[in-house]
């Protein structure tokens, strides 16, 4: 549930994992795989946010499958723990924006020209990428990152930022979840009562973003993936 409502999935099931004596390696392959369900009940939970949004998602979703493939990629072919020191300030200032983004959208245009427009698809296109990567290398945190990101480029309403996080972060996962199922170390029995708690949570997710006041659920968020950042400084993922 709280992947779907806010991005922040890992901060619960990546510690977890750790916890019942799997390696770093291992429970962020576990994780990976088991989030991919997450995908299907986050669309059903979001349909009316999602109305509309087809052309956009057609456009977008293959970018972020692409980004997560090569992610799994670089998973299974270099040394784990390469992104540890610098994945907590990635986590940190996605959660910093979500503060912000509040002040730093009203000094925007409301109609911007179309250079800036394009402008604006091409730093959505490389930060998207960026993170995209990251989210199937990794992905502690990417739906916060994405999150923000959207909310400062695209959409102002927190719910629809978040149904389209969603979906993106759901084309992320897949292609990544399919490669390391098939050549990581995927530990099997920790992924399957996962991934039932996430189907089962991220059809309830969108309802609670939906029904949480604006400023309590974009704090909730923050201050999670602020929570997040730091434990993963004190405990680098490698």
């Amino acid at each position: 549930m709280l992947g779907s409502a806010g991005g922040i999935a890992s901060l619960i099931t990546y510690p977890a994992l750790l916890a019942l004596g799997l390696p770093a390696l291992a429970a962020d392959a576990t994780n990976i795989v088991a989030l991919t369900v997450m995908w299907p009940g986050s669309a059903l939970g979001s349909k009316r946010e999602l109305a509309g949004r087809g052309p956009w998602l057609r456009r977008w979703l293959p970018f972020a499958a692409t980004g997560g493939a090569a992610g799994a990629l670089l998973l299974l072919l270099t040394p784990p723990g390469a992104f540890a020191r610098v994945v907590p300030f990635l986590i940190a200032a996605g959660s910093l924006a979500l503060i912000l983004e509040p002040y730093i959208r009203p000094a925007r245009p409301a109609h911007r020209a179309p250079v800036k427009r394009g402008l604006r698809r091409v730093g959505l296109a490389v930060a998207l990428g960026l993170v995209s990567i990251y989210g199937g290398y990794f992905g502690a945190g990417s739906g916060v990152m994405v999150l923000a990101l959207l909310l400062v480029t695209l959409e102002r309403d927190l719910p629809t930022a978040n149904a389209l996080k969603n979906m993106l972060i759901g084309a992320n996962t897949l292609p990544a979840g399919i490669l390391i199922a098939c050549f990581g170390p995927v530990h099997w029995a920790a992924a399957a009562p996962l991934a039932a708690g996430a189907l089962v949570g991220s059809r309830i997710g969108p309802a609670v973003t939906r029904a949480l006041p604006r400023y309590v659920a974009r704090w909730a968020v923050a201050l999670l993936g602020l929570g997040l950042a730091a434990w993963l400084w004190a405990k680098p993922t490698g």
